[in-house]
Formats: C-alpha cells, structure tokens, sequence
C-alpha cells in the first residue's frame, strides 16, 4: 500500500521538476479552498436561514473533524513528503505528522453533512469537488501524500455516519420523549398530589 502510495504521489506531485504555471494553480488551490468552503456555507447561511441550525451542527462536527485530525495525525507522527527529501515544500508548511490531512478531514465531513441534507445537496456536491482539488493541491505541492487525503476522506465518512445516525436517534426516540413529557403536559397535570383535569 505504501508503495501504490508513492507511486500516486511521485504522479500527481510537482516534485524537482516543476511547471510553474501548475505550482502556482496548485498552491493557490491548496491555501485557498477551505476558504472558498467557508464562503460557500456563509451564502448558504445567508440565503437559507431555515438551515442556520443545521449548519451550526455542522460546523461542530467539522470541529470536532479538525480536532481528531490534528491528534491522530500527532500520535501517528508520519512524514510528510518534503520532510522525506520527495519534493520541495512549494507552500509554507510546519513539519509534523501528515496522515491524517485535517484540510480533506474536514472538508469532505462538511461536503457529506451537507449532502446528507437534500436541500443542501448542490452546496454538498460543490464543497466535495472543492475538497477533491485542495486535496490534488496539497499533493501537488509537496505536503500531503494521497493516502493522507483518503484517510481524511475516511475519517470524515465515520464521522458523518456517527452524526447522522445519531440525528436519526434522537429525532426518533429522545425528540418523542421530551415531547411527551414537555413542560404543558406538565402543566396539564396540575400541582404535585392533584390530578390532571
């Protein structure tokens, strides 16, 4: 696997012999895409606020997402490419551990909540490819091995199902609950020691 890995990088990566032109696209995509991400969901919130509730649990998934990242990525402590002599670092990066990328873990967590929801869909589908081009971005210029982007990928799909069916529990069961035993059947009861009417 790690092999296979290499091989993808030394494909997709910039390495000795770069295009200019293509660093440049690269890096900009690479810097500038969780932004364009973080615009994207602000219009969104903007246009709908209906979803602001929505969108604010995301944001704490995503939260979350970059938070386990950074701390599976410290405790695993892997190289990054030009940390191994495999390219240049054509962006500023710090030399810690590589896998998984926090870019594409949260990214892609924000991308599939967001696809999860239909009437976020479009936004879900926009915010993936983004995140498929930072992640080629990041390869590109030195800092991130493709198996450091599948990893985020798969770290973000455990954390958007985790999400999800417990969204699906609450509203199925506690939501009903709380309910029923909300503060006006309370109330309809009549004080401690008297029957309801």
């Amino acid at each position: 696997m790690k092999a296979f890995d290499l091989l993808l990088f030394h494909w997709m990566a910039a390495g000795f012999e770069p295009r200019p032109w293509l660093v440049a696209v690269a890096g900009a995509i690479a810097v500038g895409g969780p932004w364009l991400c973080a615009a994207l969901l602000g219009w969104i919130a903007w246009r709908q606020p209906s979803q602001r509730g929505y969108l604010m649990a995301v944001l704490g998934v995503a939260a979350l997402a970059a938070l386990l990242a950074h701390s599976i990525a410290a405790a695993l402590n892997l190289p990054r490419p030009f940390m191994l002599g495999l390219s240049p670092p054509y962006i500023a990066h710090g030399a810690r551990g590589s896998l998984p990328s926090a870019h594409a873990t949260v990214m892609f967590t924000v991308a599939l909540l967001c696809l999860a929801r239909p009437v976020l869909r479009g936004a879900g589908a926009a915010i993936f490819a983004i995140a498929m081009l930072t992640g080629w971005g990041r390869i590109h210029v030195g800092v991130h091995f493709p198996g450091d982007i599948l990893a985020g990928l798969l770290l973000a799909l455990a954390l958007a199902g985790l999400f999800v069916g417990l969204r699906h529990l609450v509203r199925r069961h506690v939501a009903p609950m709380i309910a029923r035993d909300g503060p006006g059947r309370r109330a309809m009861a009549g004080p401690p020691g008297q029957p309801g009417p």
